[in-house]
C-alpha cells in the first residue's frame, strides 16, 4: 500500500497505529497539539491486559520494550474502609496478568519506536472537511493544512475528526476524579504509605472515594472520587491548592486522618477531571477514507480498560489497513465491524466497575468481585 495514513493524536492509541503501520511498511504521519513529548505529565500507571493491550504491543514489536519497564509488584490490590480497616488485601502474585508500567513510560517506548519525521508537534487541529472521494482536509491553529487520503482520528474525548462521522458529544456522567501527588511519601507520610502497599489502594462509600496507586520514585499517585454535579466543581477555585484542597477533603469528614492526608498533603495543586462518557453503543455510518479509535470512538467510564482498548484499536486497524493494501474501504469497513461490538461490552463493563465503586453497596460489591472475579 503506498497511501499514506494521517493520524490526528499521539496518544497511546495513535502511537500504536503508526507502529504497527511501520512494522507492515506502510508510511503514517501523527498530527499532536502538544509542543514536545515532554510537554506536560502523561498520568499515572497502567495495568495492561494480555488480551488486547499486550496483544498490541506483540503486534507492534515491543514486548521486550514494555517487559522492561514493568513495575514489578504492583498488582498488588487493598481495599480500606473509611476507617482505614483492611477489608481485602491481594498480594502481588503475577497471577492477574496485568502488569503495571506508568503511562509516560509506555508512550515513550512508542515514541522510541517510529522512525524520524513520523510526529508533527505543535500541531493543533481546528477541523476537517470532506473534500469528495473519500479525502478530507485537516486545518491547524498554526501552519498549512494538509490533505488526506486516510484519516484516522486518534484524538481523545473532544475529538476534531468525531464529526465527520458522527454529532454525538461527550456528556458529563456526574463523577469527577480529583487527582493529586504525594512525595516522598516513606519519609514524610509513612503510616499513609504503609496504608497503600505496593500497588493499588481503594476507600470506597456510596457517592465518594479515595483510590491511591503507589508509583516509583517514592510517589502516591490519587484519585478522590466524587459524585456531585459539575455547578458544584465549577464553585471551586483550584487555582488556590490549599483551598481547593480543604474544600475537597471537607467531604470526607470523619475519615481516618492518614487517608485525608492522600488529599491535603501533597505539594502540588488538585486536579479536576470530570467524567464524561459518548452514548452507550455509539456507531456511525462508514464513511470512505476516515475513522476513529479509543477515546474518540468510545470515550467511556475509567475501568482499566481504557488504553489497553486505545492500543488495541490501534493494532487492530494497522492489521486490517496491511491486510487490505490496495482497498482501503475494506480495511475501514472491517475495523469497524469488530470496533462497534467490542466497544459496547466494555462500555458497560465500565458503568458496572463505576457504580462498584461508587455505588449503594460501595465498598462491599467491590470486594465482592475483586474476591470473585480477580483485579479489574
Amino acid at each position: 500500500m503506498t497511501t499514506p495514513v494521517t493520524i490526528v493524536g499521539a496518544g497511546l492509541g495513535g502511537l500504536t497505529l503508526a507502529r504497527v503501520l511501520h512494522v507492515h511498511g506502510i508510511p503514517a504521519t501523527v498530527y499532536e497539539a502538544d509542543p514536545s513529548a515532554g510537554s506536560r505529565t502523561q498520568g499515572g500507571r497502567l495495568d495492561i491486559h494480555e488480551n488486547d493491550g499486550q496483544r498490541a504491543l506483540a503486534d507492534a514489536g515491543l514486548t521486550g520494550e514494555f517487559h522492561a519497564i514493568i513495575h514489578e509488584g504492583a498488582e498488588a490490590v487493598r481495599m480500606l474502609d473509611r476507617h482505614g480497616a483492611v477489608l481485602l488485601d491481594a498480594p502481588d502474585d503475577g497471577a492477574a496478568g496485568r502488569p503495571e508500567v506508568l503511562r509516560g513510560d509506555l508512550r515513550r517506548i512508542l515514541l522510541d519506536s517510529l522512525p524520524g519525521g513520523t510526529l508533527r508537534w505543535g500541531r493543533k487541529v481546528t477541523g476537517a472537511r470532506p473534500l469528495g472521494d473519500g479525502r478530507h482536509e485537516v486545518t491547524f491553529a498554526d501552519g498549512p493544512a494538509v490533505t488526506c487520503d486516510l484519516l484516522v482520528g486518534a484524538d481523545g474525548a473532544w475529538s476534531r475528526i468525531r464529526p465527520l462521522l458522527s454529532d454525538a458529544r461527550p456528556a458529563y456522567v456526574g463523577t469527577t476524579f480529583v487527582e493529586t501527588y504525594l512525595h516522598d511519601v516513606d519519609r514524610r507520610h509513612p503510616v499513609t504509605a504503609a496504608a497503600v502497599g505496593d500497588g493499588a489502594m481503594y476507600a470506597l462509600t456510596p457517592g465518594k472515594g479515595i483510590v491511591a496507586h503507589r508509583e516509583a520514585g517514592d510517589v502516591l499517585h490519587t484519585y478522590v472520587q466524587l459524585n456531585r454535579s459539575a455547578e458544584w466543581f465549577a464553585g471551586i477555585d483550584f487555582t488556590d491548592a490549599t483551598a481547593a484542597s480543604a474544600r475537597i477533603a471537607a467531604e470526607f469528614d470523619g475519615w481516618a486522618p492518614h487517608l485525608t492526608a492522600l488529599i491535603t498533603g501533597g505539594g502540588t495543586a488538585p486536579v479536576a477531571r470530570m467524567i464524561h462518557t459518548l452514548p452507550d453503543g455509539l456507531r456511525w455510518d462508514h464513511v470512505p477514507g476516515v475513522t476513529l479509535l479509543g477515546d474518540a470512538a468510545h470515550l467511556m467510564p475509567p475501568s482499566g480498560d481504557g488504553a489497553n482498548l486505545a492500543m488495541f484499536d490501534g493494532a487492530e486497524l494497522g492489521r486490517a489497513i496491511a491486510a487490505h493494501p490496495s482497498d482501503v474501504e475494506a480495511a475501514l469497513t472491517a475495523y469497524e465491524q469488530e470496533l462497534f461490538p467490542r466497544s459496547e461490552a466494555f462500555h458497560a463493563d465500565a458503568r458496572e466497575m463505576l457504580d462498584l465503586c461508587l455505588g449503594d453497596r460501595a465498598p462491599y460489591g467491590l470486594v465482592e468481585f475483586f474476591a470473585t472475579a480477580g483485579r479489574p
